[in-house]
């Protein structure tokens, strides 16, 4: 059975809204249309996505499973449309992803100089969709942090950074030179992951503030649910009145890498690794931003 994407996206609609009426207005589609189409989507599947009652329109445990499928299955799919037009023109572009805090543009300059044909983009990625996006092709090649699922990447060392710790501007530790990680026993925490992935091993309680990115942890800390821990690059290009950055020598480094996925195997790929490991020194230096200025003019 091949899985209609036009019938996918419908029902993402759907699912997003919760409302077949709403859907159908932000599909531009009429609306007993789309009950067909979703009716035939579940034939197609032989599952029930949706229960209809006067409370209205809610998922059902396979509703949810596509819908959290979907999303990168549509997304490989604009992926892969982008670069057959690409192509097609024929022209070439390299799609690059990076967390926050890490500097890309010195790699970038160097793989222009030595590739000026082909168009380098850049997206901002989140610890979440790190692997996803490498794997479903929306991203070429990525900077990403560890810990990252490696499962179907390649994923390549290339410098490593301190962290600081992230609390509130009326924190006790708050404008300390440094702290250690015993100062922290006990505190809440503020993270982006399980704790298996957390940088120190002392327990935290309450660690129940899940959050995607730097601007979510800064708003957590300022309003006090909690403390937090942040590359050192990151601290350079996110500020907040409320919040202070301090600095636990005795914190495990964090790891940046380079990752692609393995079913990609392109030139331009492992041109811009070689370019990424060629300013690796200065891209770790993204912590003193003028020294990254100055460093960045690589040839």
């Amino acid at each position: 059975m091949d899985l209609d994407l036009r019938k996918l996206r419908y029902f993402v609609a759907v699912a997003d809204r919760l409302h077949f009426g709403r859907a159908a207005d932000e599909l531009h589609i009429a609306q007993p249309v789309l009950s067909r189409q979703i009716r035939a989507l579940e034939q197609d599947l032989g599952a029930s996505l949706f229960t209809r009652d006067r409370h209205g329109v809610a998922l059902t445990d396979a509703g949810r499973q596509l819908l959290a499928d979907a999303g990168p299955l549509l997304a490989s799919a604009h992926a892969v449309r982008r670069r057959v037009t690409v192509a097609a023109r024929g022209s070439r572009r390299l799609m690059v992803g990076f967390r926050a805090g890490i500097a890309v543009t010195p790699a970038v300059r160097l793989f222009a100089e030595r590739h000026p044909d082909v168009l380098v983009d850049v997206q901002r990625i989140e610890w979440d969709d790190q692997a996803a996006m490498l794997l479903d092709g929306r991203i070429d090649v990525g900077y990403v942090r560890l810990p990252i699922d490696e499962a179907g990447l390649r994923v390549t060392p290339l410098y490593t950074e301190p962290r600081v710790a992230v609390l509130p501007a009326g924190h006790r530790l708050a404008g300390r030179e440094r702290i250690a990680q015993a100062d922290l026993a006990g505190e809440p925490l503020v993270w982006h992951a399980d704790a298996g992935t957390q940088p120190t091993r002392r327990p935290h309680p309450n660690a129940g503030y899940l959050v995607r990115g730097v601007d979510e942890t800064l708003e957590h800390v300022a309003a006090g649910r909690g403390i937090s821990f942040l590359a050192r690059s990151a601290t350079v290009f996110s500020s907040h009145p409320e919040v202070s950055y301090v600095p636990v020598p005795d914190l495990a480094p964090e790891q940046v890498c380079l990752a692609a996925a393995e079913s990609r195997t392109s030139p331009l790929v492992d041109a811009f690794l070689a370019a990424a490991q060629a300013t690796a020194d200065i891209t770790a230096e993204c912590g003193n931003y003028e020294m990254w200025q100055r460093g960045s003019d690589v040839g």
